[in-house]
């Protein structure tokens, strides 16, 4: 699995770029955002790889959170790499954040391939999307690792937020607390 890359860039387009990396150019599918960041020749992007029958997609950012932003729309079911472009080149993960967090359906039925009853299945699913740096505690690195923690294990963010509220510590001391908590809810 490829998760990041470092090159110089070879051809670069609003919606891609060629990456050669040591002599092997890759096409990387950009964000309009990540590529208005994008000046200098050489450059080094956070990578998600679909892996489909009939195609090796990598899908490249500049920003953790806007990957973060990709990776999380990806998981929702009828949401594919494109509109989770179309969403990442709309709005800044901290737009999106408050876009999900005030459940704004006209801001999101804005982005190219949504439309309504899309963009409500998308609020419902995110209800708890959080950007790192976005919580005002200062572990929120911590506490945004213990988050994903739990849901890899399966729990449901509302239920994850109500044990963690008022918890501090690193991240495993978090996540022990978070599990306590869970298995008495």
């Amino acid at each position: 699995m490829i998760v990041g890359m470092e090159g110089t860039v070879e051809r670069r387009d609003p919606t891609f770029i060629h990456l050669n990396v040591n002599g092997i150019i890759y096409e990387v599918q950009v964000s309009i955002n990540t590529s208005n960041v994008i000046q200098e020749k050489r450059v080094k992007l956070f990578i998600t790889q679909v892996i489909r029958e009939d195609a090796n997609l990598l899908f490249g950012f500049m920003d953790t959170n806007e990957k973060k932003m990709f990776d999380t729309v990806l998981k929702i079911n009828g949401v594919g790499p494109k509109v989770g472009l179309a969403i990442c080149s709309t709005f800044t993960p901290e737009t999106f954040a408050k876009v999900v967090a005030s459940k704004d359906v006209g801001m999101l039925k804005r982005v190219p391939g949504i439309g309504p009853k899309a963009a409500s299945r998308i609020l419902v699913e995110l209800a708890d999307f959080i950007v790192d740096g976005d919580v005002s505690e200062g572990n929120s690195g911590a506490l945004g690792e213990a988050v994903m923690a739990l849901e890899s294990l399966g729990f449901k963010k509302d239920a994850i937020q109500k044990a963690l509220s008022g918890c501090s510590g690193d991240t495993s001391t978090l996540v022990k607390e978070g599990l306590k908590k869970l298995q008495r809810l």
